[in-house]
């Protein structure tokens, strides 16, 4: 790696994160089902219909997978509880063993002088929630909070930090617009209802949280620099809209309790009735706000309904996502993001990292092309800080290889190779170069 740990400031801290559908196995300890058990139970949906019932094993695992955490030198590990874990109906009766499972893993991270970082929500609503409308149905606030209290009521004393809800864009819009994931719809009043619905529930489970003492509350959003595909006003009008769906309608709710002209002019028809009254709930405070970024998207106008915009294939290198390697949007994104909307509050990028086609050869796996994209976002990270972004940390997507939601075990974001047959981790040249820098 370029970079080393005295390169930043003392209270800087470097993270791995994953969440619990992708690595624990949905099918242990007496978690109900979720709507991503039913969306890769539907032909087409997900890769060979792949699904999170054993995933990578960490319910099982995990001692030996917080050592991989300790071992490379990071100082958090931000994890995601399971809903259906904890509530098999979504609400009601509690699995003792869901709640079990949390306080053993978060023990065994403080045995290890692991801070434990939080997210209550990545991505699997369960089933007998999604029957009632999932996040279209107002309710899904309450249902959140509780949930939240429940959860936190049993390890939040001894959480470093809490975050709501995993990227709401993704909760939203790519799964009720785009229909890419669970629950797979494409429809725009769904969509605009999810989305405001998502904000609402962080906010209504910000303020239970309050509540009952906690402190040190985030909000995470995943952000993408939106750029017209070329010169032309109609492709700078498309990338403006994209920035407005994607970026801004969320950062807006939560920081400035307000959405943007340009999103509104296709969805306001379809918000839910009263919705301009549920901004001093969506603005609660937080703590710090939490930035996953991964590539850039390039706009050109399109045909057909609102937002009239289509996303158009870059020339820059790719990862195995397909996706653009473009730090410089990463840097945009936290210059912005301070600017904008949160000012001195704390930022963390919470996810950064790079899917590779990774091959484990005699013991050992070599993605020279991951420590390079590490080496890049840093850099980014360092040159945003120096011009006035309040960065304090940095969290590397992913741990392991894992369930990569409709695209099923093919992409690897892991910086721990993992085989999906045997379960063995292999550790890959990223995770060294990263326990080096991070240990000089």
């Amino acid at each position: 790696m370029n970079f080393k740990r005295s390169d930043f400031p003392s209270d800087f801290e470097f993270g791995v994160a994953t969440s619990a559908y992708q690595i624990e196995g949905h099918q242990f300890g007496g978690a109900g089902r979720t709507h991503w058990d039913t969306f890769a139970a539907t032909p087409g949906n997900v890769v060979r219909a792949e699904h999170g019932g054993i995933a990578c094993d960490h319910y099982h695992r995990f001692e030996a997978d917080l050592d991989l955490v300790a071992h490379a030198g990071l100082d958090c590990y931000r994890f995601s509880t399971s809903w259906a874990r904890v509530l098999p109906d979504g609400r009601g009766t509690i699995n003792q063993e869901g709640l079990d499972f949390y306080d053993r893993l978060t023990d065994a991270m403080l045995a290890r002088g692991i801070k434990p970082c939080v997210t209550l929500y990545h991505w699997e609503m369960p089933a007998a929630l999604a029957d009632l409308g999932g996040w279209r149905n107002r309710d899904v606030a309450k249902w959140f909070a509780d949930f939240a209290e429940i959860i936190m009521g049993r390890i939040g004393d001894r959480m470093h930090s809490i975050a709501t809800i995993n990227e709401p864009w993704c909760v939203s819009w790519l799964s009720h617009f785009v229909g890419a994931h669970a629950p797979g719809l494409r429809d725009i009043r769904a969509a605009a209802r999810a989305m405001h619905h998502v904000l609402l529930a962080h906010g209504t489970a910000t303020q239970a949280m309050r509540a009952m003492g906690l402190g040190n509350l985030g909000a995470v959003f995943n952000l993408e620099w939106a750029t017209p595909a070329d010169d032309s006003d109609a492709a700078r009008q498309a990338a403006a809209v994209q920035d407005a769906i994607y970026n801004r309608f969320f950062m807006g709710g939560v920081f400035d309790k307000a959405y943007p002209a340009l999103a509104l002019e296709g969805l306001e028809p379809h918000l839910p009735k009263g919705w301009q009254d549920d901004f001093e709930c969506i603005g609660a405070p937080v703590d710090w706000c939490g930035i996953n970024y991964y590539t850039r998207s390039l706009l050109a106008q399109a045909e057909g309904p609102w937002p009239h915009s289509q996303l158009v294939p870059g020339p820059l290198p790719k990862t195995q996502m397909g996706w653009e390697i473009y730090p410089q949007g990463l840097y945009d994104l936290l210059v912005r993001a301070a600017r904008d909307y949160t000012g001195d509050l704390p930022l963390f990028v919470t996810e950064n990292g790079m899917a590779n086609a990774d091959i484990a050869q005699a013991g050992a796996v070599q993605d020279d092309i991951r420590i390079d994209y590490i080496n890049q976002h840093i850099a980014a990270v360092q040159r945003a800080i120096a011009d006035g972004a309040p960065v304090q940390g940095y969290f590397l997507w992913s741990l392991l290889d894992n369930y990569e939601w409709s695209l099923g075990y093919e992409k690897r974001f892991g910086l721990v190779h993992v085989d999906f047959e045997t379960l063995e981790r292999v550790p890959k040249a990223s995770f060294k170069a990263l326990r080096q820098a991070l240990r000089r």
